[in-house]
């Protein structure tokens, strides 16, 4: 299930679009989660991770960063995310094309509105689990569990913009490919010592027995 859905602009954080689903079990906390998710928008950088989905306890963020906006939902855990990003493309391809001469122009929060109702349409497409439109999904999406999960206590308490937690993937995938490189070269240079050491025993064992018996 989509509880909630923001699209905001990042350079300010300025909410644009957001629609609330009415949940019992959620609306307890739901000023809390769309604290978090403000708080998120405003962590964001041009070099933040284009998509990427937050753990917050029984729930999961999604985000998908495009053209400085941010497209933002609250999912329950055991939402799929190939679903989740799909529904994300989804609402940003139209918002886009729907808005995107005013993006950087408007200056009153929430002005984009009148968005909510192809948000909601879509939302009724993506949780409806018997709709054909779920074999049309973005070929990309295929990818999903390649995007990067945090938890977003981690992320808020600590003050990191999402662009560190990137850029420290990056380098431990850059020093994971460096070791594995260099092992291969020891590995290498090892054989070419014991090729050399063998090639030496095999030479003094031939020099040996021609002076011996020849």
């Amino acid at each position: 299930m989509i509880y909630f859905t923001l699209i905001a602009r990042v350079a300010d954080g300025l909410p644009l679009a957001a629609t609330i689903q009415e949940d019992d079990r959620l609306s307890r906390h739901i000023v809390q989660y769309q604290n978090q998710a403000k708080q998120l928008v405003c962590r964001l950088t041009p070099t933040s991770p284009s998509r990427c989905s937050l753990i917050a306890g029984p729930y999961v963020f999604h985000y998908l960063l495009d053209r400085g906006v941010c497209y933002l939902i609250l999912t329950e855990s055991q939402f799929n995310r190939t679903k989740a990003f799909g529904f994300l493309e989804a609402i940003q391809t139209q918002f886009y094309g729907d808005y995107s001469s005013k993006i950087d122009t408007v200056s009153r929060p929430y002005a984009f509105l009148d968005f909510d109702r192809f948000i909601h349409q879509t939302q009724k497409t993506y949780t409806d689990t018997r709709s054909s439109n779920m074999n049309q999904l973005n070929v990309a999406l295929q990818d999903v569990q390649r995007i990067m999960v945090q938890n977003i206590d981690d992320v808020l308490q600590r003050g990191e913009a999402l662009s560190a937690l990137d850029t420290r993937a990056s380098n431990l995938s850059t020093m994971s490919k460096k070791y594995r490189q260099d092992a291969a070269s020891l590995n290498m240079q090892s054989a070419w010592v014991f090729y050399v050491l063998l090639c030496v025993v095999i030479l003094a064992i031939f020099t040996y027995v021609y002076f011996r018996y020849l």
